[in-house]
């Protein structure tokens, strides 16, 4: 029997509640929105943007996390500050965010918030989207 650190669990259920939280936050914007929903539903989603890290092979968190991480943020201002799966970005040498055009553009890591797990990324360059509305949860 293959016996797995504690460590990968902990990463796992962090990663499906860090999933939950994400797709709980894009249904909600979804469902906040106002007028003309098919228009306003397709520029929420074209917010969403793919994350990638590249992580030194030395780092803390390489061996259980991997060296090579991808994944999915939101664009949630326009400055390009995107928020992602903290884990994504944690210790990266680099960040490259990809945006609907199918460009991958240059990222600065900006912040990881180690309560939530969420962090925090900036964009080198703007890439074209409106930034996804934060809605309230206490409006569903």
């Amino acid at each position: 029997m293959i016996r797995m650190p504690r460590a990968w669990f902990r990463c796992r259920k962090l990663s499906l509640r860090m999933g939950i939280l994400f797709a709980a936050f894009l249904v909600s914007a979804a469902f906040c929105a106002p007028a003309f929903p098919e228009k306003k539903t397709e520029e929420t989603l074209k917010a969403v943007v793919k994350v990638r890290a590249v992580i030194p092979g030395d780092a803390r968190t390489a061996r259980v996390l991997g060296t090579d991480r991808e994944g999915n943020g939101v664009v949630i201002d326009s400055s390009g500050l995107i928020l992602t799966i903290g884990y994504l970005i944690l210790e990266a040498e680099t960040i490259e965010v990809v945006g609907p055009e199918g460009k991958p553009v240059s990222a600065d890591f900006v912040g990881y918030d180690h309560d939530t797990g969420f962090g925090l990324v900036r964009s080198s360059e703007p890439l074209g989207v409106m930034p996804m509305e934060l809605g309230r949860s206490s409006e569903l």
